[in-house]
This record gives C-alpha cells, sequence and structure tokens, in this order.
C-alpha cells in the first residue's frame, strides 16, 4: 500500500516519522507552519494537498483532529470501492481511527497496523467487525510455525463450542511482533493481529494466571490472558489458557456496556 502522512503540528511531525520508519513505501507531509526541521515534504493548505493526493496514494493517514480530515476528503469522495483507505491519529498517538474505506480500501487493517506501531487503540465501527465480540490471546515459542498457531487457535475455540466467525482480533505481546509465524497464522485465519505493549501487559489489572517460564524469557507475567484481555473494552476472560502443540491461547470476550 502506497502511504502518504499528512500533520499540522510538531508533535504529529514526531508521529508520523514514527511512522514512516516502520511502513514501507510511505511519504510525509508536514504544514509549513511547523518550525522543526524536517525531510518531509512542506505543505500550505490541508485542503489543496488532499485534493492533489488524493488519487496518488492508496492509503492517507492524517495526524490531525477528525473534523480537519473530514473536511479535507469530503469534496473528493466518490465511492467505497475507489476512495483511498483513510486513516486518522490524535497528535498523543493514543487512537488509530479507520475513518474511510474499512473494507474494500483496507482502512481497518491499516488502523491495525498503525495502532501496533504506536501502541494506540485501533478504532474500528464497521458493522461486520464491531458485532464480533471474541478476542483470542496467544503466546508461542519463537520461530513456531503459522500452522501451529492456527491448529491452536482453531482447536481451542472448537473445544469450547466458539466460532471462528466471531473473533475480532488476534492480540499478542509486542516482543512478538516480528514472528513471522504469527504474521503468517493471523493472515490464514482473515483475522486482525494487535499487539499489545509490554508496559501495558505487565500493569495489566485483571487477575490473570502467571507463568513462570514466561516471566523468566520475557519479563513479562503471561502472554495469553492478558492480551486477550487488554485489546478490547469491558472484556471478561471466557477460556483461560490452553497450551496445544506449544501454542498457548485465551480467549475474551467483550461485553456490551448496556
Amino acid at each position: 500500500m502506497k502511504l502518504a502522512i499528512v500533520t499540522l503540528s510538531p508533535e504529529g511531525g514526531e508521529i508520523a516519522d514514527r511512522l514512516a520508519e516502520r511502513l514501507p513505501d510511505c511519504r510525509v507531509f508536514l504544514h509549513e507552519s511547523v518550525a522543526a526541521e524536517s525531510r518531509a515534504e512542506r505543505f500550505p493548505s490541508i485542503t489543496d494537498l488532499t485534493a492533489r493526493i488524493f488519487g496518488e496514494y492508496s492509503g492517507l493517514v492524517y495526524v490531525v483532529p477528525c473534523g480537519v480530515a473530514v473536511r479535507a476528503v469530503a469534496p473528493l469522495l466518490k465511492h467505497k470501492t475507489v476512495d483511498p483507505a483513510v486513516v486518522v491519529v490524535d497528535v498523543h498517538g493514543r487512537w488509530a481511527v479507520s475513518l474511510l474505506s474499512g473494507h474494500e480500501g483496507g482502512a481497518n487493517d491499516l488502523a491495525v497496523t498503525v495502532g501496533n506501531i504506536l501502541a494506540a487503540e485501533p478504532i474500528i465501527t464497521t458493522t461486520t467487525e464491531a458485532a464480533k465480540t471474541l478476542i483470542v490471546g496467544i503466546g508461542c515459542r519463537r520461530g513456531t510455525g503459522s500452522r501451529q498457531i492456527v491448529d491452536a487457535v482453531v482447536k481451542t475455540l472448537r473445544d469450547s463450542d466458539l466460532d471462528v466467525a466471531d473473533v475480532r482480533l488476534l492480540a499478542s505481546a509486542d516482543i512478538k511482533a516480528d514472528e513471522q509465524g504469527l504474521l503468517d497464522a493471523a493472515r490464514d485465519l482473515g483475522i486482525p493481529l494487535r499487539f499489545l505493549s509490554s508496559q501495558e501487559i505487565r500493569n495489566c489489572p485483571f487477575d490473570v494466571q502467571r507463568s513462570d517460564f514466561v516471566a523468566q524469557n520475557v519479563n513479562l507475567p503471561a502472554v495469553a490472558e492478558p492480551c486477550a484481555l487488554l485489546a478490547g473494552r469491558r472484556t471478561s476472560l471466557l477460556v483461560r489458557k490452553k497450551r496445544h502443540n506449544g501454542v498457548t491461547v485465551a480467549v475474551a470476550r467483550e461485553n456490551s456496556s448496556w
């Protein structure tokens, strides 16, 4: 995906630079009023810039208020099958909002990718995803193959009479972000994979089963259970961690506040 990152502020510039380090085929655009030194291309008007680049990039990440992004893209919208993916990030990197072309354009996946890089929460509101309530936490040894992980997830869900179609997210620790087997398993299952920061896992307020092995090897109290619980909102643990062929899996459910 060819990406453009657009921002108006020094704080946004720092976030844009961090994203650009991790995202391939990416270009940063920074407003000319920002005094900080930067290699980004400068621009005077976000509306004019958006009109110029809207058809050139398959994904646009705005580190601006949502209202600013909406006003910039609104006159250019054609159809969800041709509009680029648009994600909005706040200047403190708390949230990555899938704003436009969530399914067809890939904004939902882009929001998760951006969220993983920034340790931000991806905000996805498309009904197909929002209606799903299960989150699967996964822990595995380094080098574990995708087939082992997929089998463990499917078996854990099946043994608990749960459907993989109801899974909104897979979740693991940020130290697993480069695990190819885990990335491939998420792709094979067709489920977004969210990574939780190690610090957030260490501060997990939930009652989880701790693992001496995990503590000794990666300095975390556990992986599968806290990740399943922390990756969503108003979660409760549905399936305590289970091990299958070297892979640990736990399942949490998100509950409606009403």
